[in-house]
């Protein structure tokens, strides 16, 4: 761990690229991954574009990782199935236990909205 500010980090396939020692992967599948899935929130808000969904999708991230769980009755699913949805996710105090002062890293582009920006705000003592 560096004295720096923990920052996000985006992954990458480029031959060489390694991962920084010390640094977390929060992406799915992994225990710190966002269930939430941009395509079923995106077919639900069709006139939204990339950007503004990520940003719900971060948004209802934030229920869930706040409170460990977080459902809908009437989700909609790629393809239009409807259904309920249940998530759970680590609490609070977890996330701050095992990710505090780690670099995340994910495969979001740092320009866009990502879950892994709201853990290292959890995971160093900002919100819930």
């Amino acid at each position: 761990m560096s004295s720096e500010k923990p920052k996000r980090i985006q992954r990458k396939r480029t031959a060489g690229w390694r991962m920084p020692e010390g640094a977390v992967y929060v992406g799915r599948p992994s225990k710190w991954g966002n269930p939430i899935d941009l395509s079923d929130v995106g077919s639900q808000f069709p006139s939204l574009d990339d950007e503004q969904v990520a940003r719900m999708v971060v948004r209802d991230f934030q229920a869930l990782a706040a409170r460990g769980e977080l459902s809908f009755p009437n989700w909609q699913f790629v393809g239009g199935r409807r259904g309920p949805v249940a998530w759970t996710y680590p609490s609070v105090a977890e996330i701050r236990a095992e990710l505090a002062g780690r670099d995340l890293a994910c495969w979001c582009p740092l320009d866009q909205p990502c879950h892994a920006e709201l853990l290292l705000e959890i995971a160093n003592g900002g919100v819930p």
